[in-house]
């Protein structure tokens, strides 16, 4: 296959119906996997839209979708003028890792007896529902207390003995089945029931890792800026971190010489925290390769990934960890709301094993009523209808700030991130002064999260975190009437971004 030319991909196989539901999922797995196994090579150039949609028998439009989609993930790259190439790196190990047929994942050695009658937000964030701009916060508005309730009682009143008393300490099987579902359907990650942990939340399932993972002076690749209470989870357990800067391909693992005594790294991927960056196809596999030639393990913190408004949301990390190196971490705290405290965690084998090990000795604290509850909910419609909701909410509240600040600010920022989650990054110019309009801002009710809390060593220019899921669409445009009042009175120039987060 010679560089730069139009190559085979033509003669690219749809996947069977049974893989994807769709035909713009077929299309897209079709370029994507072609793309993973070596089939398409970097700087190649794709067919078009046009004869891709001849050749496949898919509407041009959605052919459109798909490539949008890809370029969105980095595997490719469109121009006007010269078609779309291929643009993700993909290395030889990785490569020799998916040859053939990649095997399904096995089962981890633990119990899979099935029972019978088959995140972020601290306790001061919880209470600040509707002040603006709190960041990484859902709106407990848009889940009915009734409905939730409907689930929760349908649940109890078929508990068994067995379950009152029993429950695995992997968590309820009912539950565990609904969680495997969901990851196959939306997140793209082939599992089972018995590879799923139940857990508190996503922070709790990384203490777990990093307890079964770390020893003292061992290394932990971070990412700068970064989520500092993660942060400090694995500082507590005694672990020297290492921050990786974040560009606008995601974690450089490049800017970080001497690697080889790091033990784990901890990204998020789909919608970088706090940064909003999503990470390249490029930088997945460089950095799946990095942890298979290091004997090293990754945590992809998947946080707020059902909330893209571009796109279906973008597949995890974890399905394309071929070499079994992904722990994968999510939580209903954010999809439904914050106090619920249920969370799940996905390892491969002789991790899960020993994660399971430590849950034993440390004791379960998950209800055995919030679990049947919650696996009701995601059994009926109710779960996807919720999160279809949300995610259009969410949109309207972002559409909302932004409308507002270009139509009363305009030119006096520039805004990054808002492609999808709970917040956006609003970039000051020369003129503001950061602690001034802060300290402006609090005085009118509104309550800003500076970039420099999160930055570690990068240096970054002044730049406030703005969230807006925790808001009333009236609280919305009242408060970012406020912030553009603010950001329209000049400023004297001050420094950029700390050097140290505190």
């Amino acid at each position: 296959m010679s560089k730069g030319k139009t190559t085979l991909a033509i003669e690219l196989p749809l996947p069977a119906e049974g893989s994807a539901v769709t035909k713009q999922e077929r299309a897209y797995l079709a370029i994507r996997e072609a793309i993973l196994q070596g089939l398409l090579h970097a700087d190649d150039r794709l067919p078009s839209t046009r004869v891709l949609a001849q050749r496949w028998g898919i509407a041009r439009g959605t052919l459109e979708s798909v490539f949008e989609r890809l370029q969105l993930e980095g595997y490719i790259l469109r121009q006007v003028g010269s078609g779309s190439r291929v643009s993700a790196m993909i290395p030889d190990s990785y490569l020799k890792a998916v040859s053939g047929t990649r095997p399904p994942m096995p089962a981890p050695k633990t119990s899979t007896r099935r029972e019978s009658n088959s995140t972020r937000p601290t306790a001061e964030n919880r209470a600040q529902v509707g002040v603006p701009f709190v960041a990484r916060l859902a709106n407990p508005l848009l889940i009915a207390p009734t409905e939730w309730a409907a689930h929760l009682q349908r649940a109890m009143a078929a508990i068994t003995p067995e379950q009152m008393c029993s429950t695995e300490t992997e968590g309820a099987w009912v539950l565990r089945e609904q969680v495997a579902r969901y990851l196959r359907n939306h997140r793209g990650i082939d599992c089972q029931a018995e590879h799923v942990l139940i857990t508190n939340g996503i922070r709790h399932g990384i203490d777990l890792v990093a307890r079964c993972v770390l020893k003292a002076g061992d290394q932990v690749c971070v990412e700068d800026p970064g989520y500092p209470a993660v942060h400090r989870t694995f500082a507590q357990a005694g672990a020297s971190l290492r921050y990786a800067p974040i560009d606008e391909q995601g974690i450089d693992l490049r800017a970080l010489p001497n690697m080889v005594n790091c033990r784990l790294a901890y990204v998020t991927p789909a919608h970088q925290s706090p940064l909003g960056v999503i990470m390249s196809a490029t930088r997945r596999l460089e950095l799946l390769d990095w942890a298979q030639r290091h004997d090293a393990w990754i945590i992809e913190d998947d946080y707020d990934s059902e909330f893209n408004y571009h796109s279906a949301p973008l597949p995890a990390l974890k399905s394309i960890d071929s070499m079994q190196r992904v722990v994968y971490c999510g939580s209903f705290n954010q999809a439904l709301f914050s106090n619920l405290r249920l969370g799940y965690l996905l390892a491969p084998p002789p991790l899960h094993n020993q994660i399971l090990a430590l849950w034993h000795t440390v004791g379960r604290s998950v209800g055995v009523s919030e679990q049947l509850g919650l696996a009701a909910f995601m059994r009926s419609p109710a779960f996807l209808r919720h999160l279809r909701r949300a995610r259009q909410e969410y949109q309207t509240l972002r559409d909302i700030v932004l409308d507002t600040l270009h139509t009363h600010a305009p030119g006096r920022y520039r805004i990054s991130g808002e492609h999808a989650g709970f917040h956006l990054i609003l970039w000051l110019t020369a003129e503001q002064d950061e602690d001034l309009l802060i300290k402006a801002a609090k005085q009118v009710g509104l309550q800003l999260q500076p970039l420099r809390q999160s930055c570690h060593q990068i240096q970054l220019k002044p730049a406030l975190i703005l969230g807006f899921a925790a808001l009333t669409r009236a609280q919305a445009k009242s408060a970012a009437i406020k912030l553009a009042q603010l950001l329209n009175t000049p400023r004297p120039s001050s420094p950029g971004c700390a050097a140290d987060a505190g």
